[in-house]
């Protein structure tokens, strides 16, 4: 039995597909032409088709929704830190259409409701495939901990390098953009701040 997928496989796929994946082609064959190539030569001719598809993974955080992993949580009294750190992400700059890339640090202390670790990482999956600035990112994080965990504190650390930054404009390779929310606890008890620093740097911060 071949292991070949349909010949209409890919438009089954594009047609059970939110994006417009039609239009992202037409739209990549007039940049093409714009900037001076043929799209119709051979090695720009699936192009328009590649970045279609390529969009279409980049940002399928638009028609996701990361609530969907807060929503089962189990009763615990323990009531320190829970952090995972260097989770690795991928998003795009909205103002260039970049990406940008790093890893992000995330942490809550609960008031009675935990959640499964790996949901912590799949929240920031999903809110990372959208076209954004890492500001928004970082605060969005924050925000559906704190509304669906409702905990003593949340705090979220973002690290990451821009290729906006880094390919083009002021190119400085190795830039490092670090953003951070904080809430509860982590705001307004400093030990606690500092503590939570400590875990994920070592004591470097």
């Amino acid at each position: 039995m071949s292991d070949n997928p349909p010949a209409d496989s890919s438009a089954a796929v594009e047609s059970a597909s939110p994006v417009d994946l039609p239009r992202i082609q037409r739209a990549v064959r007039e940049i093409l032409a714009a900037v001076g190539e043929d799209p119709d030569r051979e090695g720009l001719r699936e192009t328009p088709a590649r970045v279609a598809r390529m969009y279409a993974e980049l940002l399928s955080g638009l028609h996701d929704d990361p609530r969907k992993h807060l929503k089962k949580f189990f009763t615990e009294k323990y009531d320190e830190i829970v952090l995972v750190k260097d989770i690795s992400f991928n998003s795009l700059c909205e103002h260039h259409l970049l990406p940008f890339t790093g890893k992000a640090h995330v942490a809550y202390m609960p008031d009675g409701r935990v959640i499964g670790l790996s949901k912590l990482a799949r929240v920031v999956e999903v809110v990372s495939r959208r076209p954004q600035v890492q500001e928004r990112m970082t605060e969005t994080i924050a925000d559906l901990l704190v509304e669906e965990l409702q905990p003593k504190g949340v705090a979220v650390v973002v690290e990451a390098t821009h290729t906006c930054m880094t390919v083009r404009g002021v190119r400085k390779p190795g830039s490092l953009c670090t953003t951070s929310s904080m809430r509860g606890v982590f705001r307004t008890r400093l030990s606690s701040r500092s503590e939570l620093m400590t875990l994920i740097y070592g004591g470097k911060s």
